[in-house]
């Protein structure tokens, strides 16, 4: 009786070259992202958002107290993964309350909306407002993380003013998550 079975044929063993590997091309996407120009925050007040880089190892945020900065490290708008980072000041001596003094009255629950230059726009519901010891902001909390889920991160100064030390102790911490996705 003759054995039906045969040794199995290695790719090696063909009959000659491999055939080409097929070159795939990237899938189109619906994903929109972009770079915030300004924020929108609750009971219509909006302020313009600015580039800010890091300077020193301190996010240098815009001179001007009613304009708040967009971290350029950070993720844009929108991006399916890291902190979309913006700071501002919540006021100066020379010019009064800053815009992010707002921050002070933002609540669970509420709204804040990014918007960029072409049209775009993304809601994001506002799940905690924490204030966080200044030496603690950069190393004991996930403000700056770029690696995690999609958050809004706004941070500006607060707790209490210690002029001898130059401002403020700590800074308030608002985080959101978006609404869904960018438009």
């Amino acid at each position: 009786m003759a054995s039906a079975s045969a040794a199995p044929s290695s790719p090696a063993a063909s009959d000659g070259p491999a055939p080409p590997a097929s070159v795939g091309t990237p899938a189109a996407s619906n994903r929109v992202t972009f770079v915030p120009t300004r924020v929108d925050l609750p009971a219509g007040a909006a302020a313009p958002v600015e580039p800010a880089v890091t300077r020193d190892g301190e996010l240098a945020v815009p001179e001007n107290v009613q304009h708040v900065g967009w971290w350029d490290g950070s993720a844009r708008a929108g991006d399916p993964f890291g902190n979309t980072v913006i700071a501002g000041h919540v006021d100066s001596a020379t010019e009064g309350l800053g815009f992010f003094a707002r921050l002070l009255r933002v609540e669970k629950g509420d709204t804040i909306t990014l918007r960029g230059a072409d049209g775009h726009h993304l809601a994001y519901a506002v799940t905690s407002v924490r204030t966080i010891k200044k030496d603690a902001l950069a190393t004991g909390s996930a403000a700056f993380d770029q690696t995690g889920d999609p958050h809004l991160v706004l941070i500006t100064c607060g707790g209490q003013y210690r002029r001898g030390a130059g401002g403020y102790d700590s800074n308030v911490v608002v985080t959101a998550t978006p609404k869904g996705l960018a438009r």
